[in-house]
């Protein structure tokens, strides 16, 4: 009951975020500075929350009609070779988003894109390749 709570929660809270970009954007005439992107920013949030919530609330219906379904979806997500397939797939596109950062990155450079966005993208790429770092130093003392 309190997982579905917090659905609902996330739900209004998507809701809540997109009316205020879809306000920002309307009723905002002379945007400057944080307020040319802020609007999108809430949209975006906003949608990803609300359909998250609604997405999660309707699976928690859909397992509360129908006990076999609620058990079947239990055993699909801790079984085994699910998982190892998950974490194959998220392998597969880390190692692609690597090269894909890169070429963004020297494409974002060539064409003379503003130095901070670029920075901001390196400092991205950089956080993303030490976490990795430390995840294989890590797993390699466990195992």
């Amino acid at each position: 009951m309190k997982k579905k709570n917090t659905y609902y929660l996330i739900a209004i809270i998507g809701i809540v975020l997109l009316g205020v970009g879809l306000s920002l954007l309307k009723f905002v005439l002379q945007p400057q500075g944080i307020l040319l992107t802020l609007p999108y920013i809430c949209i975006g949030f906003g949608s990803g929350l609300f359909g998250h919530g609604v997405g999660e609330l309707v699976n928690h219906k859909a397992a509360k009609r129908n006990p076999s379904l609620q058990r079947q979806m239990e055993i699909s997500r801790k079984d085994e070779r699910n998982i190892s397939i998950v974490n194959h797939a998220k392998a597969k596109a880390y190692d692609m988003m690597i090269y894909v950062f890169g070429a963004l990155m020297v494409s974002f450079a060539l064409m003379g894109v503003d130095v901070f966005i670029v920075l901001l993208l390196i400092f991205a790429y950089l956080v993303v390749v030490g976490f990795h770092i430390y995840y294989i130093n890590k797993y390699n003392k466990e195992m």
